[in-house]
């Protein structure tokens, strides 16, 4: 009697042992096909940050291409330390800035030659006493390294007379001198600056989400204006910014496609 009481024990423990295992199983193989469906999510949000990113750079190259139209714009191209170039935002009315926007930053290094592009994020563009100011593109052309250095905060900062940089209207100076001002502002938007009485962009912000896409990788402000991070679809705005810059005419290389 004894023996069948044990052997019935070890059947229901040997019982208790595959059902545990077989659930172990199943946990584990939930659990992978739960990360396996994440995979491709993630992946998904980083490939839309990506082309988010290249359209960004895109836009603001045909911006530097109007730019290079206006009169005497390749001389203060000359001149320049970097370039910040919002290729689109939307409406402002009186004395109120538009409200979210994507910017890009070149800077000129000490070779001369133009840096791959960094991410910024704006909260706004106030253009003072302008009313019903359309939607458009903005350019910041920064005259010095104290302009420059304003996009190497780590917060939010201001380009604007409160943050200590006089900002000049390019309509106001492009039949006359260049002027001295920290960072001149040129518009796409037809009409927008012509009776410009004070502009400012508040809240940039350093986007470390295009900044990382763009650049497959995690890529600070300090290195990608080092030039310690490229892609390839930066060389089409690099090679314009450097065709106004240096006063000649430099064929785009075709963009490369992934």
């Amino acid at each position: 009697m004894e023996t069948r009481t044990d052997d019935a024990r070890l059947l229901r423990t040997a019982c208790a042992l595959v059902l545990l295992a077989a659930s172990g199983l199943a946990g584990a193989q939930a659990t992978t096909e739960r990360r396996a469906g994440d995979a491709p999510a993630a992946a998904t949000a980083d490939t839309r940050q990506e082309s988010s990113a290249i359209r960004h750079v895109a836009d603001a190259n045909a911006e530097v291409q109007k730019m290079l139209q206006e009169p005497r714009m390749r001389e203060l191209l000359q001149q320049a330390k970097g370039v910040f170039l919002v290729p689109r935002y939307g409406r402002a009315a009186l004395g109120v800035g538009a409200s979210g926007g994507t910017g890009v930053l070149l800077v000129k290094r000490a070779d001369g030659q133009w840096s791959d592009p960094v991410f910024y994020n704006i909260g706004g563009i106030s253009a003072g006493a302008q009313v019903g100011a359309e939607a458009g593109a903005i350019a910041l052309v920064l005259n010095n390294e104290k302009a420059v250095n304003r996009f190497m905060q780590k917060n939010q900062f201001s380009l604007n007379a409160g943050a200590g940089l006089t900002l000049v209207n390019w309509s106001k100076i492009a039949q006359g001198s260049l002027g001295d001002g920290d960072v001149v502002v040129w518009s796409g938007t037809r009409g927008l600056y012509g009776s410009l009485v004070s502009v400012g962009v508040s809240d940039i912000r350093h986007s470390e989400n295009l900044t990382g896409a763009y650049y497959r990788q995690t890529a600070t402000v300090a290195d990608v204006l080092a030039g310690k991070h490229s892609n390839p679809h930066s060389q089409t705005l690099k090679q314009t910014l450097a065709g106004g810059s240096s006063g000649s005419s430099v064929a785009p290389t075709p963009t490369p496609r992934y």
